[in-house]
């Protein structure tokens, strides 16, 4: 049966080589051929990948390598033949950029530190030089008890805690058994007392930025959250008005931690930063890009694919997420270049402020699909409406709810893609394992019940959207890449990416021809409270 399977394989794509495209094509026929042949032979997406990261470098939102990566992506769309590619507005806030930055110990003794400036602090003018104190503050009830002693000081504001030696390994691949162990459906919990913590403590930066400086202190410290020479300078008082009032600096845990040692053993260590950072107000917008394949029926609606593009800034956001706006994009040129005429429609999204509270995706949502909350609520904007989005009732779609059909996401690094999560919707798991079938052979044939959260997806599932991500290989991502000065080009590994890239356009394709739009679940109404008799602790 196999050899008569191959034979007949082979005769349809000598076929298909003379066939055009219809709006009937299906990855299990032989336009996967054509896509696998074009995602290989003629791929570009290590090219793209490394436009985006050696070329432009760091993507924060608002920034100027935004902008560049902005218009640059745009003009790939095009290229590749796409249409209605275009850009879309949403409020976000300032740009912020580093021209160069330095951090020394100069007393006891000289030493370069490992350090960046935080994300939206504001520059020193010159050099700063002050002495240390280790002062840890994450509460307001904290702040009584370093009133008074912060005068002149560079507060380093983190418990400096101990070494943290890694026992897994940094670089793993998924198992069998690991995929497995994703097959759980999770019943969702709805806890709105713990959303309202989370917006109370947004509140807190402004806070301690007001405290510290009252009490005179002249700039602030934090350690890095990983071991390892390891720094991400990450910052959220991206809005205008919000911008602290002093410099501030992330410190590699090894470094923070000789600084904390030395002010118990001896006198303060001093401390000499040098910030040189940019702030760009031409424009608080910031900008999501959209491409489309266009589709046959017009009545069919659409299916949706999109990674961010933006980044953090200590290294080139490469497998945060350069990689998967690279596969998005590839998949885009490959089904461009094989002819593809979908029934739906086929659109691409690299989404902004992303990092900044998944702003670019939600902005989206607000825009066609649907509305959360009743007019008369506050507007919120920035993080706490990160915060505050799941809590807004009732959800009102929009015309063009019903219009997508299905969205999936890529945002866990450059790693081989391993199948689907079904999202807490087992209906479509067995359509899933249909698409993949064809694809099994090269690692992707795998469907599990989990639900995934963190990322783009996760407003559009909040509006009973059918949104999706892919298991992935994690390599080296949560233990070392996420976020940090290691995030390169030199992590990204290019079968992956190829695979990953045929793959996503298969399932889009299959989407996209689907016979009967995917399963969708409810639109959510307001849940009752999960736990009832939870007895709530109040972050301060």
């Amino acid at each position: 049966m196999r050899h008569l399977f191959l034979a007949a394989t082979a005769t349809l794509a000598v076929v298909s080589a003379a066939m055009p495209a219809t709006a009937q094509d299906k990855p299990a026929s032989p336009v996967l051929n054509r896509i696998i042949d074009e995602g290989t032979n003629r791929t570009q997406v290590m090219t793209t990948a490394q436009h985006l990261t050696d070329v432009i470098g760091p993507r924060l939102t608002n920034s100027p390598a935004m902008r560049r990566a902005e218009a640059w992506t745009q003009e790939e769309f095009r290229r590749y033949g796409l249409v209605n590619v275009h850009k879309e507005a949403f409020p976000f806030g300032r740009g912020w950029s580093i021209e160069r930055s330095s951090v020394r110990m100069v007393t006891p003794r000289v030493v370069q530190l490992t350090a960046i400036p935080i994300a939206w602090t504001p520059a020193t003018t010159g050099a700063l030089t002050a002495p240390v104190i280790v002062a840890p503050i994450d509460k307001e009830r904290d702040f009584a008890k370093w009133r008074g002693k912060l005068s002149g000081k560079i507060v380093m504001l983190s418990a400096p805690g101990t070494g943290d030696e890694p026992t897994d390994p940094a670089f793993r691949r998924l198992a069998g058994d690991d995929i497995a162990k994703l097959d759980v459906f999770q019943q969702p919990s709805y806890d709105p007392a713990a959303a309202d913590r989370r917006l109370k403590r947004l509140d807190f930066a402004q806070k301690l930025d007001a405290f510290l400086k009252a009490e005179g202190a002249v700039g602030f410290a934090t350690i890095s959250y990983r071991d390892g020479k390891l720094v991400s300078g990450e910052g959220y008082q991206f809005g205008v008005g919000e911008t602290p009032s002093m410099p501030g600096v992330q410190i590699a845990a090894e470094d923070y931690r000789r600084l904390a040692r030395l002010s118990v053993s001896g006198p303060a260590p001093t401390l000499e930063i040098i910030s040189d950072v940019r702030f760009d107000d031409s424009d608080t917008n910031a900008y999501n890009i959209i491409a489309e394949i266009p589709g046959t029926d017009p009545k069919a609606g659409y299916v949706m694919a999109g990674a961010h593009l933006d980044s953090w800034v200590a290294a080139d956001g490469a497998a945060d997420n350069a990689a998967g706006s690279a596969m998005i994009m590839e998949a885009a040129r490959i089904l461009a270049a094989t002819g593809v005429r979908p029934k739906r429609a086929i659109r691409f999204a690299l989404w902004s402020g992303e990092e900044q509270g998944i702003l670019g995706s939600m902005a989206y949502v607000e825009q066609h699909l649907a509305r959360r909350g009743s007019p008369g609520d506050p507007k919120q904007s920035g993080m706490k409406s990160y915060y505050g989005f799941a809590n807004r009732w009732p959800i009102t779609p929009l015309p063009g709810h019903g219009d997508l059909a299905a969205y999936f996401n890529i945002d866990n690094g450059s790693g081989k893609l391993r199948g689907l999560y079904a999202e807490n919707n087992p209906s479509v798991v067995p359509i899933f394992r249909e698409w993949l079938g064809p694809l099994a052979s090269m690692g992707a044939g795998n469907v599990v019940a989990r639900q995934t959260g963190g990322t783009d997806h996760v407003f559009m599932q909040s509006v009973g959207i059918p949104g999706f991500q892919f298991i992935q290989d994690p390599l080296d991502y949560g233990s070392r890449i996420h976020h940090t000065s290691a995030d390169t080009f030199d992590h990204l590994k290019a079968t992956d990416m190829r695979q990953a890239s045929i793959v996503l356009a298969s399932v889009l394709l299959s989407a996209a021809n689907a016979d009967k739009a995917l399963p969708r679940p409810p639109v959510p109404t307001k849940p009752v409270v999960t736990d009832p008799f939870a007895i709530s602790e109040d972050d301060d």
